[in-house]
């Protein structure tokens, strides 16, 4: 154990005309606190997520790198020239742990900032047409976009879940929503609702839903596979959800897209 600045020293003096590791070592040791110091100032900013362990352990190579390359005849003191070190070789660590790109990131708080000023503007939610506007971009470029700010987005499961209404230490895998669950009564409902609705549709009607829903063909595929003509498939086809729109508000149901 180094007790003192003279030892500190002479302890230099022997690694650099030695240059044996067990004199590094006890540099190391020496100097790991600031090691330590350093991380820990780091994590401070970043997600839970991350390990401070992680982060010294990346640091101690930036020491260890620092303590082969200290030049003792330069006068430098060598906790001023191994703090830089230190700093870059855990910000390197970081740079491989986040495997989303800096410019993802960037484009994701474009996005997320113009849907705040659209929602404070109009009231209400802004559609993703109002957002790919505002953004200046069309729809491929936007839909890509939504696509990596939900990478962006992706947190562990594994992270504490602040729950102020329970005395319980619970993680965000506790509280997840399970997608598979459904409602059996709900499911039922469902059930009856699409039995009562496609039971008024004839074979080949179902079957050119099926076909063009499903199946993803064009009109002139289902013609060809149906014997029909394109147009007759067209005509059937707005006929069939002329009559489905009109049945679902019979029943009080209003739907999208139908």
């Amino acid at each position: 154990m180094i007790e003192a600045d003279t030892d500190v020293q002479q302890l230099w003096r022997e690694y650099k005309r030695t240059g044996e590791r067990s004199l590094r070592n006890a540099l190391m040791e020496f100097y790991l606190p600031l090691v330590r110091y350093t991380a820990e100032r780091i994590s401070a900013k970043l997600p839970n997520e991350v390990d401070v362990e992680d982060l010294v352990s990346a640091g101690t190579f930036g020491l260890i790198d620092a303590i082969e390359a200290f030049d003792l005849a330069r006068g430098v003191k060598f906790e001023t020239y191994c703090s830089p070190r230190i700093r870059g070789a855990i910000l390197d660590e970081l740079r491989t742990m986040d495997w989303v790109p800096r410019l993802v990131r960037s484009r994701a708080h474009k996005l997320e900032t113009a849907t705040k000023v659209l929602r404070a503007e109009l009231g209400r939610v802004p559609s993703d047409d109002e957002i790919a506007d505002r953004l200046g971009m069309d729809r491929s470029e936007f839909d890509k976009l939504i696509g990596d700010a939900n990478a962006v987005l992706l947190i562990s499961l594994s992270r504490s879940y602040v729950d102020q209404d329970s005395d319980h230490e619970l993680q965000e895998i506790d509280v997840l929503a399970d997608r598979r669950g459904c409602d059996p009564v709900e499911d039922l409902s469902e059930r009856d609702l699409r039995d009562a609705v496609m039971g008024t549709l004839t074979e080949i009607e179902r079957l050119i839903l099926v076909l063009y829903y499903y199946e993803e063909m064009t009109m002139k595929e289902i013609g060809a596979t149906l014997d029909l003509s394109e147009s007759r498939v067209s005509q059937m086809h707005s006929g069939i959800l002329a009559r489905l729109r009109g049945q679902l508000h019979t029943r009080g149901i209003l739907v999208s897209g139908v």
